[in-house]
This record gives C-alpha cells, structure tokens and sequence, in this order.
C-alpha cells in the first residue's frame, strides 16, 4: 500500500514548533495490554490538570507515531487547551492499520482497534486522561481506524474526524488476521466502487458491537475530490452510513468553508462532510475545526 502525505511533511515551521513546547513525545513502554503489538506514543503537557481529554491521533500507512506528531498542531494546542494525545503506532511493516479483519472491526474482537482502546483505558488509569471525553482522529489508514473504533466502540468514543477514509468495514477482506504484517487490501472499496445503501452501511456498523443502544459518535468526514488513493465515492458512502447510525438528514451545504475550495455538508448537530475540491490524498488536517468539533476549543 504506497500513501503520501505531503501535506503532513515535516517543514521548518513545524520543527520550531515542536521545539517550542512544554512536553515531549514519550514512548509508553509499560502499555503491554495489547492484543497486538501496536506502540503506544503519548504527548502529556507539562502541568496538565486531571482529567484531562484525550486525542487519539492516528497515523497513516507508511507512518509512525513520531511523524504524526511532527506532521500535526495537535500537541501543540494540547500545551495551549489541556489535554493529552494518544499517538498509536502501528504493528505492520508498512505502518497501514489493521481496517480488514474481523478482529478489528468487533467490539472487543481483537486486532489493532482493541490495542488502540487499551491505550485510551491506560491513559485514563495512569495518565490522568478523562474517561467521559474521548477523541479519534486521523488521516488515511488513521482515517479508516478512526471510523473502525467510532463503530466498534461507540462507547469509548465521543467523537471522531476522518481525515480521507472509507467507511467502516469497507475494507473488510475475508481471512485477514490480526497481527498480520502486510494487513488486508480491498480494492473494490479504495476505487470507489463498494456502493451500498445507507440502510445496508449502518446495518453493518450495528453489527460491529450487537445490543449496543447507546450514542454513537458524532463525525466529521473530509475528502477530496481529487483522491486517486482511496477514490473520491468514498465520501459520499460515508455520509450515507454515518447520517443512518446518527439518524440525521442533511440540513444545509455551505461554500467555501472552511476554507476555500471546500463544501461543507450539515447533517444536524452530529455529522458534517468537508469535500475539497481539487485536493487529492490526503486532505490537510485542519487541527482548530477538529477541536470545536470534539467541544475542546
């Protein structure tokens, strides 16, 4: 799986601003809860007070923890806003998240998701994090995680911002094992092609987490029109399953918002899509919209 992010590439700007703040990126070495091997990276400002929110920031295929650090502001608005960032790393050679397997997508099945939210429990039990305000975030294969954990464990988080995904459980390939080193590829789902009705895309992210009649989390979903990775029609399928989990309509679509280039799509309160047009992969993260969003800023 060959992902670029040049939009997330270390700059000048971005190193001074690393240099600048209060904390350091620390490998958690004591997290062992698994089930898979994923690294778990924090970002703790200095002075921070409990409990603390906490950003899970998860990185895309060819990354690490460390570069979506470097390649992100949100540690730098957690010195600013007060609170702690989760950077996963993940298992597999490629640094892709395992999005195919079973495992992955079921509540408490297994696989990467479930590491992932072992890492939120352990920041909650010995970081000061707060168990009640809990975020997902990433871009690409993070993107696709963070879709992955807002359906499996809808009641571990609050709220999430995909940055160029696909649905939940559109990635979904038959065999994928967690643990895999090289995890599951569908194409059907990264050319655009896996079309299903809204009915049928929340039916599957129900069946992730059966008998779960809680809230779901609201989510924000960006896309560009020009994403020849994880094509375009993406978008719109994403919409279509979280407006039926969410049972909201569209309400308004604004231009030029947030910034220019970009539609803003309002399903209510609880889902809004961003699509840039002429932007390919990956959407820029837009950290400030993220944080009014998860009620931080």
């Amino acid at each position: 799986m060959r992902f670029s992010l040049t939009t997330l590439a270390l700059s000048a700007t971005l190193a001074s601003l690393v240099s600048a703040l209060s904390s350091t990126l620390e490998q958690v070495t004591a997290f062992t809860d698994g089930p898979t091997n994923a690294g778990m990276y924090v970002y703790v400002p200095t002075g921070v007070t409990a409990p603390a929110p906490i950003i899970v920031a998860i990185h895309y295929c060819t990354g690490t923890a460390n570069a979506y650090f470097s390649g992100t502001q949100y540690a730098t608005l957690a010195d600013t806003h007060g609170f702690i960032v989760i950077y996963p790393n993940a298992p597999s050679s490629g640094g892709c998240w395992d999005v195919a397997s079973t495992a992955s997508l079921t509540h408490e099945g297994g696989g990467d998701s479930l590491t992932i939210v072992n890492m939120v429990k352990y920041a909650v039990a010995n970081l000061g994090g707060d168990a009640d305000r809990v975020y997902a975030t990433g871009s690409s294969s993070g993107a696709m995680m963070t879709n992955v954990l807002a359906g499996a464990y809808p009641d571990i988080f609050k709220a999430g911002s995909s940055y160029s995904g696909v649905p939940d459980g559109c990635f979904y390939v038959e065999g994928a094992q967690p643990g895999q080193d090289t995890p599951g590829w569908n194409n059907e789902c990264s050319g655009g092609t896996l079309i299903k009705t809204a009915q049928e895309w929340g039916d599957q992210v129900r069946s992730y987490y059966p008998g779960f009649t809680g809230s779901y989390p609201k989510m924000l979903i960006w896309h560009g029109t020009a994403d020849t990775t994880l094509a375009y029609p993406n978008y719109a399928e994403a919409l279509k399953q979280w407006s039926n989990v969410l049972g909201v309509s569209e309400t308004a679509t604004n231009e030029n918002t947030p910034d220019a280039g970009y539609t803003q799509s309002v399903y209510g309160t609880t889902l809004v899509g961003y699509s840039g047009q002429g932007v390919g992969h990956t959407v820029p993260v837009h950290e400030a919209v993220d944080l009014a969003w998860f009620g931080i800023a």
